[in-house]
């Protein structure tokens, strides 16, 4: 399916690949690899691999069920694409092992003047097809890495990915129902439900603004491919520019509201200190979390790489201006910096970009390098960790350290 209408035919074709997640979702457990070590400064650090999943590369399993499983960095060193196999997963709660296509409906109602059930079908159909390059990107990637050591799932840098996502738009969809007086916000239900009874449901809103954008979409397939089940197939939510946490997968109802959205994941999940604080802090005001800042990532070398004294050096790597196109990417060191060059713009504003330097000679150790990522908005990279108690939008500079030799 490459930036074509939602067919029958690739309904079908997604619906079989989700008969295989259940056996090997089940098995999977006896199928682990080997281990890797993310360097978590709060340990601890090994995490196993398996390439067990359904649909899935080798991946680095950070939880089993739901499944989290998180990108190893060597992925992200060709290209700007990250394959279907080897892109993250992040599950707030069980996903269902098998959707039927013929049978799924998205329920629009709420605020709107009338209330309609619609089938895949009918969602492909609503406007016209759109294609958006976007990163998606977990609010708490790097959150392993921030010191002092806080809760939550201890991911390296790898929750994040880059994808061609294919749908329709949002708006045109809320159009089948006609949007009513008042209309403030749009609220998404997918089909995974709570582990334990009583927890809350995963569910998320859009304010209007950002739900009636032209590339806020429905989408049902990715890198050209029907989504796969552990990315939330059938339809999905696409919000480029914004973390991961809105993208709510196997999308099944969305709820126009006239007023704040009061559900945990909104009211008080998902959210950061209005202003910094220190780790000590208590009982301060906090904001949800929605567009991602610039970042940059060098991935040609690693901490602790040795490269040769006396020759040229080129480093290379990747950066995303957020939710906003990447302006600049400078290599930074002690009191030191460089421009690196940018590679083509293949993917729009909300997607990876290519970013190397060369250096004409290695004259010793390079002690805690890094690059910053700046955008056209003028945000920029900052050089100390803007701590949070949940370790969420992680965007201080990632260093690493190169030994010559």
């Amino acid at each position: 399916m490459s930036g074509t209408r939602l067919t029958r035919r690739a309904l079908i074709a997604g619906a079989g690949a989700t008969a295989l997640a259940a056996p090997a979702l089940a098995s999977f457990g006896a199928k682990l690899g080997g281990m890797i070590d993310l360097a978590l400064p709060g340990g601890p650090s090994l995490r196993p691999t398996t390439p067990a999943f359904p649909g899935k590369g080798e991946m680095i399993v950070q939880r089993i069920r739901p499944p989290l499983l998180e990108t190893p960095m060597e992925v992200f060193r060709e290209g700007i694409i990250t394959p279907n196999d080897r892109m993250f997963v992040r599950w707030n709660w069980p996903m269902p092992t098998e959707v039927k296509a013929a049978e799924h409906r998205v329920a629009v109602g709420g605020a709107v003047k009338n209330a309609v059930s619609l089938t895949l079908d009918e969602v492909a159909a609503a406007g016209e097809t759109v294609e958006v390059v976007a990163i998606n990107q977990c609010a708490g990637n790097g959150r392993g890495l921030s010191e002092p050591r806080v809760t939550g799932t201890q991911w390296g840098n790898g929750a994040m990915g880059c994808a061609k996502w294919t749908g329709v738009r949002l708006k045109d969809v809320l159009a089948k129902a006609g949007l009513g007086a008042g209309a403030k916000r749009v609220r998404f239900t997918g089909l995974d439900v709570p582990l334990t009874d009583g927890a809350p449901q995963f569910i998320k809103s859009l304010p209007m603004d950002m739900a009636m954008r032209d590339d806020v979409l429905v989408a049902w397939a990715m890198n050209d491919e029907p989504l796969p089940i552990l990315h939330g197939f059938p339809l999905r939510i696409v919000v480029p520019g914004w973390f991961s946490t809105y993208w709510v997968k196997m999308l099944s109802t969305v709820e126009v509201l006239t007023g704040e959205d009061d559900s945990y994941y909104v009211a008080d999940s998902y959210r950061i200190p209005a202003q910094p604080i220190t780790p000590d802090a208590k009982d301060f005001p906090t904001v949800p979390i929605t567009a991602m800042p610039p970042r940059a990532f060098i991935t040609s070398h690693t901490t602790g790489d040795t490269v040769a004294l006396g020759k040229p050096l080129t480093l290379e790597g990747i950066a995303m201006g957020g939710d906003a196109a990447l302006e600049r990417v400078d290599l930074v060191g002690k009191g030191w910096e460089i421009p690196c060059d940018l590679g083509p713009d293949e993917g729009g504003p909300y997607a990876f970009r290519r970013w190397s330097v060369k250096l004409p000679q290695v004259a010793g150790d390079f002690a805690d390098i890094g690059v910053r990522a700046k955008n056209v908005n003028g945000a920029v990279q900052p050089e100390t960790l803007a701590w949070n108690p949940s370790g969420y939008a992680r965007n201080v500079i990632e260093r690493i350290t190169l030994r010559a030799q």
